[in-house]
């Protein structure tokens, strides 16, 4: 039975990363995935034959320019806690958000795939119960109804409205198709208001912008 990591000393000092530009992984947000390249088949093998965690990260330059992109500085560890191999040899897995790191180094590792050692020490809060009292639930709905509409997408709005204060902000954070610059923006907010705020302003400015771009 898996240990629930209690405070950061429970984490690793070193770990592998995955660099997906527009993945955003919250703790505990579930991130699906489709691995299918030979480098990042090989870090779940490992993964799986030891602690089962995978940093996620996005890189901070365009990854079709370089084989080696430059990382962000923060990113977010994941648990896996689904695995299923398909026909055709990719694995589809789910990382559960654990605790947000800061990278401290990359490490000069033989493995075809990074390896970084983080520093969780900014993001111990990440491994308490959120507070959710203070969910703005009446502007966050309002700014997500535009925003869906002017894209023409729906939503199940009883299960928005029934969904706990958390797994709704990580589930709109994570699933909405912001810009790469905005998911980091969530992913570093410090804390549960500064995420809130953050999600609710980029919902209402893409709206805004969408609205001046009609009149255009």
């Amino acid at each position: 039975m898996h240990k629930p990591y209690r405070t950061v000393d429970d984490l690793p000092s070193n770990i592998s990363v995955f660099p997906l530009s527009g993945a955003l992984l919250l703790p505990r947000g579930a991130l699906p995935l489709n691995v299918f390249e030979p480098r990042y088949l090989e870090m779940v093998d490992n993964a799986i034959c030891t602690h089962r965690l995978i940093g996620m990260i996005q890189p901070s330059e365009p990854e079709d320019q370089t084989l080696t992109p430059t990382l962000s500085q923060v990113g977010c560890l994941g648990r896996i806690t689904s695995f299923k191999e398909s026909e055709d040899n990719r694995y589809q897995i789910t990382l559960t958000g654990i605790c947000r790191f800061r990278v401290k180094e990359e490490i000069a590792a033989d493995t075809p795939y990074r390896q970084v050692v983080p520093d969780y020490s900014s993001f111990a809060g990440d491994l308490v119960e959120t507070e959710e009292s203070d969910l703005p639930r009446e502007r966050l709905m309002a700014a997500l109804k535009n925003y869906l509409a002017r894209r023409d997408l729906k939503a199940d709005w009883q299960s928005v409205m029934n969904a706990p204060p958390e797994h709704l902000v990580n589930a709109l954070a994570m699933l909405c198709p912001f810009e790469p610059a905005e998911k980091q923006a969530l992913l570093e907010a410090p804390g549960w208001n500064e995420r809130v705020a953050t999600l609710v302003a980029l919902l209402e400015m893409a709206d805004a912008r969408a609205f001046s771009g009609s009149l255009n």
